[in-house]
């Protein structure tokens, strides 16, 4: 599996503000955003004839599959639905000229079209791609994701490993890092070594903290499956 880059001012700074402002870390009620499969609020998008950005409505939907825009705040139909298997989102603050500025790739009529997304506040665009993420993870005609890593804590078993196995072969990235579970290894990729380092971090503090009380029950309920 490849990893992307980090977007790193932006995601640390909600990260600290999710841990130690809103506390979402502890009270599992405010993690809603992040898991609920459905948001609706207000981006500025950008034209496509002039440039201007203008205040637009969008929905994701995880139950419809896709994420929609209205041209106007009250409108019924959507002036584009995207399929969310077809949606790339990327962190492009250089290119739209903010720092929460965001590019949606998506296909259309077989041709790729995007769209330019910036929020005032971090916070929106964060919650939002995450739900993007996750999504696209977990949207398969599988009965179960196929994209879901469970990451425990190092007292249970797991740890975080730079590069890959030496048998491993077919990846065109070659800086690695492979997670070891209690059951399995799970492999990934990065482009560059700098990446790679930033992914590594992030896995670690994973691992290196204890289990919530609903994270250990979700281990203990994995445990059991095996």
């Amino acid at each position: 599996m490849k990893l992307w880059p980090l977007p790193r001012r932006l995601l640390r700074e909600q990260w600290i503000r999710a841990r130690y402002e809103r506390n979402e870390f502890i009270y599992v009620e405010r993690q809603e955003p992040y898991s609920a499969g459905y948001r609706e609020g207000f981006l500025w998008k950008r034209g496509r004839d002039n440039g201007q950005f203008l205040s637009r409505k969008f929905i994701l939907s995880e139950r419809e599959g896709a994420l929609k825009y209205f041209n106007k705040h009250d409108a019924r139909e959507p002036k584009a639905l995207m399929k969310i298997h077809t949606i790339n989102a990327t962190f492009q603050p250089a290119k739209i000229g903010n720092p929460h500025g965001l590019q949606i790739t998506y296909l259309k009529d077989n041709s790729t079209r995007n769209i330019f997304v910036y929020h005032e506040d971090g916070k929106p665009m964060i919650s939002r791609d995450f739900i993007l993420i996750s999504v696209c993870v977990c949207l398969s005609q599988d009965a179960y994701a196929r994209g879901e890593v469970f990451i425990g804590s190092k007292e249970n078993g797991y740890t975080v490993v730079p590069g890959l196995p030496p048998s491993t072969q077919g990846y065109h990235w070659q800086f690695g890092i492979t997670i070891v579970t209690p059951d399995r290894k799970f492999l990934f990729a990065c482009e560059t070594e700098e990446e790679q380092k930033e992914w590594i971090a992030m896995f670690q503090s994973a691992v290196n903290r204890p289990m919530l009380p609903q994270e250990y029950a979700e281990f203990i309920h994995k445990e059991h499956m095996i």
